[in-house]
């Protein structure tokens, strides 16, 4: 299929292939009264059911014509294109995803058979009510949140927190207004001809670039390489303003849902309206109505998470990558897919431009760039009068560190140093909780999980023990669940719960702030607390990795990372990498402000010699990635080798360690291939929910047929019963 291609039509009662979102996958079905095009989605019969499908094209089995069932009647929605099929086809067998979860994927919106109708929406009226709460106040700021969008009162009530009383008390005032109005409206026009922020000669530079590239047309992939507070989002808004004017849509991925409120607000400064919004966080009505605009094309750009690269999309022109090495974009749930490089390979198809913007860019994209494949811009400097941290180690053993304490003396006088002057700190370490193991003084029995391998960490805000793998929490316990011995047990280790308590216990005038995903019970929670920080309404954060994500904290001029070493240990072939990257890019949160106070970030490490550690502090960048360039092509390893991992499991391990067996045994299709099988093996966390994990690693050189040999070797192999296998290409994590 292509773009060029008009889909074709099928009279009624013709025979037509229908792809399910069942694994039925294709069957053949007679088109309804009034015909179909082929992308038009329809409803069909499946035993008992009716489901969702997919116009395939012409049906072509042998089955007897007079007794197909006919396909119900086209959905009142925009045919898929040409090019979104192929994608989808593409994308399944590049992840070896069945296709029609990939059409689950594609349809993940609500009430799509529903016809466009009026409903009952709130909106703004007028002035504010005569009385103001604090539940009228959630409800209005959520209003304005999201730009006076229309909701349903009881979405209103529960976005913010409220009852539908409260929404009913805002009508009743005339602040608010109760209206009928279409379900499915198209989305403000973006305007591109509104001035953006003024641009350093460097900024300038690879925003004409990338605007050039969009108006000559075709597909491009272009690395955006800055350093942290470089100016990378006002770059590419230039290409989003040019993508606008040439008529066709944008698409921007952020990583992490709590970016897009401040990303949102700079959109909206920058084109006069809000964009569309597509993550886990939005309501069912809004979700429908961004999935139909996109395909009408009636909203011009969307930010959104990994899941938004499977909209429908009429005429995509830019995909922009944002934190583009963030491994977020990796989804390891039913569908293995990396939206990186999904992102690139839909562009290529609908002959779109992809910009990767990151200030510690992946291994694969820097290669990438180095051998041509990818255009590379680079932004050295800060935007403004700002300044790049300057970055020191501390040598814990060097330092005098009391027991059962985590802050060194030398750390803890630069936090002090800064409440003085009125200046934010930030102390990063990547554990949640309060503390990793909780042990028996007693026995000396750690606390595991019931379901998996695993112990459970203690999250004492919570006064809970939580399994990080399934989720199982239970209330700390007083005695040992071994021995029965009471008051024995002991954290071990800490998490930035501890950190905090220290933090309350050295610094008892300061106002601290956690930042953790398992603190956060909602998407509006996490941003207004991240808003609250801008604002200056905290002087020690203390955070995981969630604050390494794009936040921009204005008074925050030093950055504390507890332990440098956490991510350096075990076999993994990206753990250079990514502590690199995550080191970096907490190290960039501080001093963003032009004209403010130089950042500093300090490492407490006991390995200030580690070539990783080495390498952030010299700011040597293209050192490191030669380095760990050269160590991966050494060992074929990617980007210059490729990796497929198998994940078997079953509640019985002698069921799921035979099925692995008799793969393993059965291999020589990849051996053919150029492919070497390592394992079968227990996975690290043999047991997680109660199914016991065995894994297998493929080793393929970069241009082997890596998918078609696996498919051919699994093909003659059933499962046995409630056995699960996923096929995971381009594996990131080996857990």
């Amino acid at each position: 299929m292509n773009d060029e291609s008009p889909p074709a039509h099928f009279p009624p009662r013709s025979r037509i292939a229908v792809l399910t979102t069942e694994p039925v996958g294709v069957l053949d079905y007679l088109a309804p009264e009034g015909g179909v095009r082929q992308g038009q989605l329809v409803r069909v019969p499946l035993g008992p059911r009716r489901v969702l499908g997919l116009v395939w094209g012409e049906g072509t089995g042998d089955f007897d014509p007079a007794k197909l069932r006919p396909a119900g009647k086209a959905l009142e929605a925009e045919p898929f294109q040409p090019g979104f099929i192929d994608f989808l086809i593409r994308a399944a067998d590049y992840t070896l995803t069945p296709p029609p979860l990939m059409l689950r994927m594609a349809t993940r919106a609500p009430d799509l058979d529903q016809p466009p109708a009026a409903r009952r929406v709130i909106v703004p009226a007028g002035e504010p009510p005569d009385r103001m709460t604090e539940a009228r106040s959630r409800v209005l700021q959520v209003m304005a949140d999201h730009g006076g969008a229309s909701f349903a009162p009881s979405e209103l009530a529960q976005l913010a927190g409220v009852g539908t009383s409260v929404v009913k008390g805002l009508v009743a005032q005339g602040t608010l207004a109760e209206i009928e109005a279409p379900r499915d409206l198209p989305y403000p026009r973006l305007d591109p001809s509104l001035p953006g922020k003024s641009l350093a000669e460097d900024q300038q530079a690879a925003a004409d670039s990338l605007r050039g590239a969009i108006r000559e047309g075709g597909y491009g992939t272009t690395l955006l390489r800055g350093v942290t507070g470089s100016g990378k989002t006002e770059v590419y808004l230039e290409a989003v303003a040019e993508c606008l004017a040439q008529g066709r849509q944008a698409l921007v991925l952020l990583p992490e849902i709590a970016l897009s409120a401040e990303f949102l607000e700079r959109v909206e400064a920058r084109f006069g309206a809000r964009p569309g919004e597509w993550h886990s966080g939005i309501t069912r009505t809004e979700r429908r109505r961004l999935w139909h605009m996109a395909g009408r094309g009636e909203v011009g750009l969307v930010v959104g998470a990994r899941s938004a690269l499977f909209l429908p999309f009429r005429d995509l022109g830019l995909i922009v990558v944002d934190e583009e090495h963030d491994g977020s974009y990796k989804q390891e749930d039913v569908v293995y897919y990396n939206a990186r490089d999904m992102a690139v390979l839909r562009a290529s198809i609908c002959k779109a431009q992809v910009v990767l913007a990151s200030a510690t860019p992946s291994l694969e994209s820097w290669v990438n760039a180095g051998s041509g494949k990818y255009r590379r811009l680079d932004l050295r400097s800060r935007y403004g009068e700002a300044e790049l941290p300057d970055m020191t180690a501390i040598d814990l053993r060097a330092e005098d560190m009391p027991s059962g304490r985590w802050i060194s003396p030398t750390l803890a006088e630069a936090v002090e140093a800064r409440l003085a002057q009125g200046q934010q700190s930030l102390l990063f370490l990547n554990r949640r909780g309060f503390a990793p193991v909780t042990v028996c003084r007693a026995c000396g029995e750690q606390i595991g999980c019931h379901q998996c391998d695993a112990r459970m960490v203690e999250h004492r805000f919570q006064n809970r023990l939580v399994c990080h793998q399934c989720g199982e929490t239970r209330v700390i316990p007083t005695a040992c669940p071994s021995c029965g011995v009471e008051g024995k047990l002991a954290p071990i280790g800490p998490g930035v719960e501890r950190i905090a308590e220290e933090v309350a216990e050295r610094f008892p005038d300061a106002k601290a702030t956690v930042l953790s995903s398992d603190l956060f019970h909602s998407a509006r929670a996490l941003k207004e607390t991240i808003a609250a920080i801008a604002e200056g309404d905290t002087d020690i954060i203390i955070g995981t990795q969630i604050v390494a994500k794009g936040h921009n904290f204005p008074r925050l001029t030093l950055v504390g990372v507890i332990d440098a070493d956490l991510g350096l240990q075990g076999a993994d072939l990206r753990a250079a990498e990514r502590s690199f990257q995550l080191m970096r890019q907490v190290a960039g949160r501080a001093g963003r402000q032009s004209g403010q106070t130089p950042g500093v970030a300090m490492l407490q490490t006991h390995q200030p010699d580690h070539a990783v550690i080495r390498a952030i502090l010299s700011g040597e960048d293209e050192a490191f990635w030669d380095a760990e360039a050269a160590g991966r092509q050494a060992a074929g390893m990617p980007p210059f080798g490729r990796l497929a991992g198998i994940i078997l499991s079953h509640p019985d391990l002698a069921t799921v360690a035979g099925f692995a067996r008799k793969l393993a045994e059965n291999a020589e299709i990849l051996r053919e291939a150029g492919a070497e099988l390592w394992g079968p093996a227990p996975a690290p966390i043999a047991r997680v929910r109660g199914r016991q994990r065995m894994r297998m690693l493929i080793h393929a050189p970069r241009q082997a047929p890596l998918q078609a040999a696996i498919a051919d070797w699994l093909a003659p192999h059933k499962p046995p019963t409630n056995l699960r296998l996923a096929v995971d290409i381009d594996p990131q994590s080996f857990l």
